[in-house]
């Protein structure tokens, strides 16, 4: 592991007064090196109300605005984004932990800026429902108001963005509440963007759960976007239920992947690997839990084996990382059990699998591979979110697809072959919001993203995600 950066990048302090970050409140520290990265001030309910006014009173001249208008602010948010994007980057890197390089930090902001513009160029034209000699019916999409948007810790900057934009693009206003873990970088990011949006249409309550709470029962927001765990999306829709509120829950998963019998193991690996540990593991829709022929099997974990060496992790302000830390000492934790008793099972250990002692600095979990375990096994059936991948066995195909298909989350999936046809027969079997095929993972703006079981409902993404953040209105005449 690297154990510093061997380039000059500003200083925690130089980040907060360049981006307006609070000198004072509950301390934020490095995941990689446990430095002090800065301060997030206490929000109170009382913040939250006075949120709520400013973006009603604001959300009215907001939507009034011509489309072309709406739009440009946007393109404009995304450039002021895409100007500061080297500060931005440094400051999630130290503050969630992942390397600035590889599909990290600097990949992450660089998709908030792109991500703005594709949102802000989607049409969504009335669609004529029926004209003919009886009348005619359109379907419109209103505003529906006051956006609560709810985000976790993982990919901070970019899930907000995801919330945030389409939001914009309806005419609603944006109210959010950043992960406690990672509230600077979002922080950082709305601030940036409110030098050139106008005034009350996006704003931050940095708060607990109180202030989430405090959001998800409060009359005066009209909906709510979430990205987290199951767990905390269930206990968000019933504090909305009172109000009614129009929820969109983008909930864990625990992916399943499938190889095929005529996959080259080789060719696949790469993409194998990155959909699995693309940000250090902590990814929902990252593959969890590959599901291997007999055939090729150790062919694969050979290839693997091969990636995970290449690919260094370390301290992310270190060019030549590419894996990181946990975010979180409860991560870390969760990951190191799960390990831990795959390996009391008789699990084989590829690679990786041994905790670093105690006082070691960091999050720091080795790069995982863990083969021959049971499809029972909890790093199997538990989302372990982190640098461990079970590689479990199988004999027939049909097995495997109902192994995949076993588990109460269905977020996204995929199926490795060389044989298009066969992989596209696998894929309508199983029950995901997403299936991809020889890669996973692989996002869209153009694309609708939801998931299936309990890894949510509601889509985000193009044109049908648009649809999510609208009332819709038919006009019968």
């Amino acid at each position: 592991m690297s154990a510093e950066a061997t380039t000059t990048y500003p200083t925690s302090q130089e980040l907060r007064q360049a981006f307006g970050l609070a000198e004072a409140g509950r301390e934020i520290f490095d995941p990689a090196t446990g430095e002090l990265v800065g301060f997030v001030p206490a929000v109170t309910e009382a913040d939250v109300d006075a949120a709520v006014e400013t973006a009603r009173a604001a959300q009215k001249s907001w939507a009034a605005l011509p489309l072309a208008e709406r739009q440009a602010y946007m393109l404009k948010a995304a450039d002021a984004i895409e100007e500061r994007a080297e500060e931005l980057a440094v400051l999630l890197s130290r503050e969630q932990g992942k390397p600035l390089n590889g599909p990290n930090a600097r990949f992450e902001v660089g998709a908030c800026s792109a991500w703005l513009r594709a949102t802000a160029s989607f049409e969504l034209e009335p669609e004529v429902l029926f004209d003919d000699e009886s009348g005619r019916a359109e379907l419109h999409y209103r505003p529906l108001g006051v956006v609560g948007a709810i985000g976790p810790w993982n990919w901070p900057m970019m899930i907000g963005i995801w919330q945030i934009a389409p939001s914009l693009r309806m005419g609603n206003t944006v109210i959010v509440k950043p992960s406690g873990y990672t509230a600077l970088c979002v922080t950082a990011m709305i601030n940036v963007m409110n030098e050139v949006l106008p005034a009350g249409v996006l704003q931050i309550v940095a708060g607990d759960r109180v202030v989430g709470n405090a959001m998800t029962t409060h009359e005066g927001i009209d909906k709510i976007m979430f990205t987290g765990s199951t767990p905390a999306g269930k206990a968000i829709v019933k504090a909305a239920a009172d109000t009614l509120k129009r929820t969109t829950m983008e909930l864990g998963g625990n992916d399943a992947g499938i190889v095929l019998d005529d996959a080259d193991p080789a060719a696949i690996a790469a993409d194998l690997f990155w959909g699995a540990f693309i940000n250090t593991g902590q990814t929902c829709a990252a593959l969890k839990r590959l599901y291997v022929p007999e055939s090729i099997y150790e062919q694969v974990c050979e290839e693997l084996v091969k990636v995970a060496q290449a690919s260094p992790m370390g301290v992310g302000l270190s060019e030549e990382n590419v894996l990181g830390p946990l975010q979180n000492k409860a991560q870390f934790t969760i990951v190191k059990d799960l390990v831990q008793a795959a390996k009391d099972s008789g699990a084989r250990v590829l690679i990786g699998g041994e905790a670093p002692s105690e006082d070691a600095v960091g999050f720091f979990y080795p790069t995982t591979l863990i083969a021959d375990i049971d499809n029972d096994n909890p790093l199997v059936t538990e989302e372990q979110f982190g640098p461990a991948l079970p590689i479990i066995k199988y004999t027939d195909l049909e097995q495997a697809i109902e192994w995949a298909n076993a588990l109460e989350v269905g977020l996204g999936s995929s199926v490795w072959s060389s044989n298009r046809e066969r992989a596209l027969e696998v894929a309508a079997r199983l029950e995901a919001g997403t299936t991809w095929i020889n890669k996973h993972g692989a996002i869209d703006p153009r694309m609708p993203f939801g998931g299936a079981k309990q890894s949510g409902f509601g889509l985000e993404f193009g044109v049908e995600g648009l649809k999510h953040l609208g009332q819709p209105h038919v006009i019968n005449f």
